[in-house]
This record gives structure tokens, C-alpha cells and sequence, in this order.
């Protein structure tokens, strides 16, 4: 069998790429080393001698994970290229050789390329006698049906152009579930005004919420043809967007042939057309003028372009409406798609359609024995995207408070416990593909879409065992921040030194605000203060020993200044944790008061002790008499006569402001009396060993429970914590009682006072001379204080 040679080197050039790429690794054949792109002389940032194969693929794998090592670590959803995906990606290089051959060879091999590609879509989706257009952009084969629409429905349309539609307005009717932004993109590529865009609301009463309501759309083409407008096309949905259900394409097919509109239908349900069991609803969409298939995402092929299937049958307006091109090169988009439908085969593309089916119904039946979980999904036995969300427990006994009804703004909090969940389920398995989906009526909800994910995730059976099994450990999670929101905000409001703020979207216990009592003070300074006690209040609770996560909230959330408290648990002290919160604040704000009036308390205290040192001389040299004060002559009598010295040094206590003897610390030959830090002032001792803060005794609560929703909220919201303070935390209060100062303790620094020293007082040269070093230094740093 003969083989091109380019065509040999392509594939194994392919191949030793891929590695180059998914490893990391240099590729091994010497060959490829040798193979250099042509040598350009181009100046600028462009090597002279240019650069081989291997590095420049090298370069490529550089760029692609040079941020990995700096962000953050997350949830990526890295696409798992399998030999399929090769083959769509050898279509690409095939499509660039195949271009530079000779005109006929090139007509015959994209003709060929295209029916084949063609045929098999048509047989496989079941849309008997239709053409194809491939696009990249999977709005474009509507924008080109469109195109073909009006000029059929136009027949001066090819001569007069847009002149044409002034004598009746052409309408498109879309549902309002549709893409957003669906519309308004057909409207300004096709030059036609906003007002040619009819948007048809969905059912309110009868049927599911998200079709559309086909009296509705009815009643409103009957008013456009009474206005003297021409109704053009509808477009319908097999799987919305949001909740995946299907429209009645077959009400919907009556109705367009009544009126003579052209019925194009999308969605991911197209996928089940290639199933041999289809739901009634999607089996109608083999009777649609056109339909759009993203074969990409459904059977886990990179790169290859969307098909848009539709029925006409005149070429000539085909080709206007751009639908099909005289250029041959244009015919190469389905090259990819050709190789990779081929690889697969038809079983393949049956079996991955398949499996992602099966695991929507496996997800659902678990689901459905799960309490608080609320699904909404249109066909139970066929459906191929699953939504749900979290839910109140109206049946469950609170120890909190009620849950139904109790407080308002009560749809934000759920919305924003679920979009919790969807974002910490997608951190932990990261194979389930499950992402957030906004509804109307619903509200914020997960969604599970295989037939979009599971092929480019590979996921398995397995993977969705374990997003149950995950799941069903947040949910008492969700449970008890649910129920303990209104217990926080009641114990919020018994301390006047808090203040409780309401923000609904926050995912957790809450957020509150501690304010100090200066009311002296005006706004700018007062703002000041606020920032600066509850960001150390911050830091602070992030050091203690709990479970709970304490953060600064969402990054452009409106609230500023204030704490927010993570999920909670059922075993969670709410009392507890509001009293620890204030007791935390009070205590830096009576520091912060403390280290304001030090300036004026440490002048006031070495006033006072100069007068002291000053007295205590005098007592002395009244004492001693005024021969001992001469030097040889005091000498002398000192020898015979040893005096005792009854004068006794003063130590300075900063935080009581008052003088106190040093009779103590010369007793002890050392300085003694140092006072500790006080303690948090929470209930430690009570606790247990080995019980962490604010948990109850007794308490049902799971630490796995805690685990998970400490760790989650860390890691999903990616919260930003106030900075760590480069200063040392301002001294805490110190006890009345307190007569002394330990020099290894900062938060009570002591300034020591003392008559001049004699030989005679009790104690040795040495001990003196340590004694009186230590106050030369408690002298400098009350010096730099009130330098400062």
C-alpha cells in the first residue's frame, strides 16, 4: 500500500508534538531536533537563524503553564485529549496540506470529504434529504438560515436589497429562554431593527415554566400579520440553556406551516436523535427546516466546527444566503470532523452519547433520595441535563429559630448557599463538570450537563457516586447556616457595641461590625477607627483555635469594614462566638485608649518620680549626716561605722500610672511580679481537652461536617483577609494590683527609680549594677516614648 510520505511525517510530527505538550517533556526523535522552520529575515524581536520544531513546541508548553506555579491552586477543567481528539487535530494540519494541491485533485477530495460528512450526520441524527454548513461560531449557520429565509420570502431581494423589507417588516420569534444575546445578534448582522425581534414569553400555568407558551406565540403572529409585518422564522429550543427542557416542536412545526415561518431548532437534547429510544418531544425535531449540532463538547473533539443541518431546495439562494461557497478551501471545515467521525464510528458516538444519558439518570435517582435537594427536570427517564438546588427543611425541628418564612430577602440567602455548594462541589470533584445556572423562577441552581462535559472530563459512574457523596456532606451544612443566620443576627443586636449587617449575598453565618464608643470623634476619624479595630479584630479571631472562617467578605461586596463569618455547623455556640467577637473588640479599643493617654501619663509619672528621687536624697542626707557626704572623711567613718541605708528605689507602673516601692524586687534579687497577656475572654474554662471554640457540649455536629465547610470556605470564595499588622499589638490592660514590671514583657514596661547607690544597703556591687542597668534601660525606652 503506498503511503505519501508527507502525509506519514505529518502524523508522527503530530504525535511527538502532543507528548512536547501534554508532558512537558522534549520530544525524543532526533529528527524532529534536525527539522528547522525556513530561515526569515524579518528584523525585530525575531531570531536571525530562526528556531527548530522542538524548541519552538517547547515555548508553546512554557507559555501554556507559566501561571500555574503563581496563581492560586483551583478547580481547572483541563479537556482529556484522546486519540479522537488527535485525529480532529490532524484535520487541521490535513486541511493545510490538502489546500496546496492542484485545483481538480482538490475539487474531487472536498467533494468527497463533504458528502460523506454530510451523509453521516444526516443518518445519524435522523434528518432525512438535508444539507450541511460548518461554522465556527455556532451562531453562525442561524445567521446564515436566516439570510436564506428572506431571500426566499424576498423574492426582489437579491436586486433591491434591503428596500424590500419597508413594505412588510420582517419578525423573528425567539423564546425567552433562549441564548441571551441570541437575538440581538441576528438583529445587527442582519441589519433589521430590534423591533423585528419578537421574544415570546414561556408558560405560566399549564406545562413546564421553561417551554414556550404556544397560545402566546399564536396570538402575537396573529397581531404581526394583522399590522402588515411578515413573520419569518421561530426559533425553539431541544434543551434550553438553563434548565435543558424541550419546547413542543411538534405544536410548534403545526403552527410554523399555518403561517408559512421556517422552524430552526438548537439545543444539547439533538444529541439523544442519535439514540435508538428518543423521547416523543426531541423526535419531532427531525421536522424542523434546520437544526444546529455542536458535535465538539458531545462526543469530546477539540476544535472541530459546529454543523447546521437544513432542508432547501433551490442551490441558487443556498449559495446567496452563503450556505454554500464556490471556494473550495472553505469546504475544508469538515475535514476534522470527517477523520474524527470515522475514528469513532458509529457505535462510539452512540456509546458516548449514551453514557452521558446514563449518568443524568443516575444522578437524578440519587438525588431524588436526598432531603433538602430540590431538582428540576422535565423527562425523569430521558432527561440528559439535570438542575437542582438546596432547600429549606420545612419538616426538620430547629434548634435555632424557624426556617420557613424567617426573614426576609430570604430567596438572595438561598441563591447565595447555592451558589456555595455549586463552586465547593466543583472544587471537590472536578470530573462531575457541574456548574451554576441562573433561573427565572428557580433561582440560583447547579447544573449537571455530561452530554456538554463528560466526554471532554471523562467522567465516570464514579465521579458521580462521589458528587452525591459530597453533596450529601454539605447539606447539613447549608442546614445549620441556614437555621443559625437568625440566631447570630439576635445575639448581634443585645450588644450595643456591635452592629449587625445585612448582606444577603454572603454564603455563611453572617457579618457584623464592631463600633467603638468615642463619640468625640468626627466621621473621618471615626471611619478610621472603625477600619483599624475591626481589621485587627480580624486578625485575631483568625488566630483562634476554631472551625469557623472569618473574612472580609466578597471582594467588591458593597460592605466594607466589617467581619464576616463562614459556614457553620450544628454543634456551633452562637452565644459563645457574639460575646468572644465583643470582648475581642472592647479589648482593642481600651488598648488603642491606653496607648493614647500614655504620653501624658508617662510625663506625669517621671514628674512625680523625680520628686520622690528628690526627697529621698534629702531623707538620706538628713539620715547619714553631713560628715559621711565628704568623701575621704565618709570613707573612713563608713569603715568603722557601717551606716544601713533605709532608702528604697521606685519601679513605674505605665498601666496603673502610680510609683511603687522596688523593696520586692531587691528582696527577690530579681524583678518579679510580670503580668501575662490576659486571655481571649471566651468560655476556655469550661471546655473540654481537645474541644476547639464555640462548640457546644454534647452538640450533634460532625467534625468531618466542620471540616468541610471550614475548608471550603477558604478555598472556593477565595476571600482576602486583612494583612497581618507590622507593628507589635498595643499592650493589654494590666491589673491594678500590679507593683511590679518583668523586662522580657513588653505589653508593661516600667520606668525604675532609685537614690545613688552606697556600699552599705544590703547588697553587693554586682547585684546593684544589674539592678540599676535595668532601670537605665526602662529610663530609654520611656525617653523614646515620649520622644515619639
Amino acid at each position: 500500500m503506498m503511503v505519501d510520505p508527507t502525509l506519514a511525517e505529518m502524523g508522527k510530527n503530530l504525535n511527538e508534538a502532543m507528548k512536547i505538550l501534554e508532558d512537558g517533556r522534549k520530544a525524543s526523535d532526533p529528527d524532529a531536533d534536525r527539522r528547522q522552520f525556513s530561515r526569515s529575515s524579518i528584523p525585530g524581536p525575531l531570531q536571525g537563524d530562526g528556531q527548530d520544531v522542538a524548541s519552538i513546541l517547547q515555548l508553546v508548553q512554557n507559555l501554556m503553564h507559566e501561571d500555574e506555579e503563581e496563581d492560586k491552586p483551583s478547580h481547572r477543567r483541563m479537556q482529556n485529549v484522546g486519540e479522537q481528539g488527535h485525529m480532529a487535530l490532524l484535520g487541521h494540519s490535513l486541511a493545510a496540506y490538502i489546500s496546496v494541491l492542484d485545483r481538480e485533485r482538490l475539487r474531487k477530495l472536498i467533494t468527497r470529504i463533504a458528502s460523506d460528512t454530510t451523509l453521516w450526520l444526516c443518518r445519524l441524527f435522523r434528518y432525512e434529504s438535508g444539507s450541511a454548513y460548518y461554522h465556527e461560531d455556532d451562531r453562525e449557520g442561524l445567521l446564515k438560515v436566516c439570510r436564506l429565509v428572506i431571500n426566499t420570502r424576498y423574492e426582489d431581494y437579491s436586486t433591491e436589497g434591503y428596500t424590500v423589507l419597508n413594505s412588510r417588516q420582517p419578525v423573528i420569534y425567539q423564546s425567552a429562554t433562549c441564548r441571551p444575546g441570541l437575538g440581538q445578534h441576528l438583529c445587527s448582522q442582519l441589519g433589521l431593527p430590534l423591533s423585528s425581534l419578537c421574544t415570546v414569553p414561556c408558560n405560566t400555568m399549564f406545562g413546564s415554566q421553561h417551554q414556550m407558551d404556544i397560545a402566546l406565540l399564536d396570538k402575537l403572529i396573529r397581531e404581526d400579520v394583522e399590522t402588515g409585518k411578515l413573520p419569518l422564522l421561530l426559533i425553539a429550543n431541544a434543551g434550553t440553556p438553563g434548565a435543558g427542557h424541550t419546547d413542543k416542536l411538534g405544536r410548534l412545526k403545526e403552527l410554523c406551516e399555518q403561517y408559512g415561518m421556517w422552524l430552526h431548532i438548537e439545543g444539547v437534547n439533538l444529541a439523544t436523535l442519535a439514540l435508538g429510544e428518543v423521547s416523543s418531544p426531541v423526535t419531532a425535531a427531525t421536522r424542523s427546516d434546520s437544526m444546529t449540532l455542536t458535535l465538539g463538547p458531545w462526543l469530546g473533539l477539540p476544535a472541530v466546527p459546529a454543523v447546521t443541518l437544513y432542508r432547501h431546495e433551490d442551490p441558487a439562494l443556498s449559495l446567496a444566503a452563503g450556505l454554500t461557497s464556490s471556494q473550495p478551501v472553505e469546504k475544508l471545515r469538515a475535514l476534522p470532523l470527517w477523520l474524527s467521525l470515522q475514528y469513532l464510528g458509529h457505535d462510539g458516538i452512540v456509546e458516548k452519547i449514551r453514557h452521558a444519558v446514563e449518568l443524568s439518570q443516575q444522578l437524578l435517582e440519587k438525588l431524588k433520595t436526598l432531603a433538602s435537594i430540590k431538582t428540576s427536570v422535565e423527562d425523569e427517564l430521558n432527561s440528559p441535563v439535570v438542575v437542582f438546588r438546596f432547600s429549606q427543611e420545612t419538616s426538620a425541628e430547629s434548634s435555632g429559630g424557624s426556617v420557613e418564612g424567617y426573614f426576609a430577602g430570604e430567596r438572595e440567602v438561598l441563591d447565595s448557599l447555592n451558589r456555595w455548594l455549586c463552586e465547593r462541589l466543583a472544587q471537590l470533584v472536578p470530573a462531575s463538570g457541574v456548574d451554576i445556572v441562573e433561573l427565572e423562577d428557580e433561582g440560583t441552581c447547579v447544573r449537571f450537563t455530561p452530554l456538554m462535559t463528560a466526554a471532554a472530563l471523562g467522567t465516570q459512574r464514579c465521579d458521580v457516586d462521589l458528587l452525591v457523596e459530597r453533596l450529601t456532606e454539605l447539606v447539613p451544612v447549608l442546614n445549620c447556616t441556614l437555621r443559625l443566620r437568625l440566631d447570630f443576627r439576635e445575639e448581634v443586636y443585645r450588644h450595643s457595641a456591635l452592629s449587625y449587617i445585612e448582606d444577603l449575598s454572603w454564603p455563611g453565618l453572617g457579618a457584623v461590625r464592631y463600633e467603638p464608643r468615642i463619640e468625640e470623634l468626627n466621621d473621618s476619624k471615626r471611619q478610621l477607627e472603625v477600619e483599624k479595630i475591626n481589621s485587627e479584630l480580624l486578625v485575631k479571631l483568625g488566630d483562634l483555635d476554631a472551625d469557623l472562617i472569618f473574612s472580609t467578605g466578597l471582594e467588591f461586596g458593597p460592605e466594607k469594614d466589617c467581619i464576616f463569618i463562614g459556614m457553620a455547623t450544628e454543634d456551633l455556640d452562637v452565644a459563645e462566638l457574639v460575646d468572644t467577637i465583643a470582648a475581642l473588640g472592647r479589648d482593642i479599643e481600651e488598648n488603642g485608649r491606653l496607648l493614647e493617654n500614655m504620653t501624658e501619663v508617662v510625663r506625669k509619672g517621671i514628674q512625680e518620680a523625680e520628686l520622690q528621687l528628690q526627697k529621698d536624697n534629702q531623707d538620706k542626707l538628713m539620715e547619714e549626716g553631713v560628715l559621711r557626704q565628704i568623701p575621704l572623711v565618709g570613707s573612713v567613718l563608713n569603715w568603722f561605722s557601717p551606716f544601713q541605708s533605709t532608702v528604697k528605689g521606685r519601679t513605674f507602673n505605665l498601666a496603673a500610672g502610680s510609683l511603687d516601692s522596688t523593696e520586692p524586687i531587691y528582696s527577690m534579687k530579681a524583678q518579679t511580679g510580670g503580668l501575662a497577656s490576659p486571655e481571649t475572654p471566651t468560655s476556655s474554662a469550661k471546655r473540654l481537652p481537645g474541644q476547639r471554640l464555640f462548640r457546644r457540649e454534647g452538640a450533634g455536629g460532625s467534625d468531618s461536617h466542620s471540616e468541610t465547610s471550614s475548608v471550603g470556605q477558604a478555598e472556593d470564595l477565595s476571600r482576602e483577609r486583612f494583612p497581618q499588622p507590622t507593628t507589635p499589638n498595643p499592650p493589654s490592660p494590666v491589673p491594678d494590683e500590679a507593683v511590679s514590671m518583668a523586662p522580657e514583657s513588653p505589653e508593661t514596661p516600667q520606668v525604675l527609680a532609685e537614690p545613688e547607690p552606697t556600699q552599705d544597703n544590703g547588697e553587693s556591687l554586682d547585684d546593684w549594677e544589674r539592678s540599676r542597668t535595668t532601670g537605665r534601660n526602662q529610663d530609654f525606652r520611656m525617653e523614646s516614648s515620649l520622644s515619639l
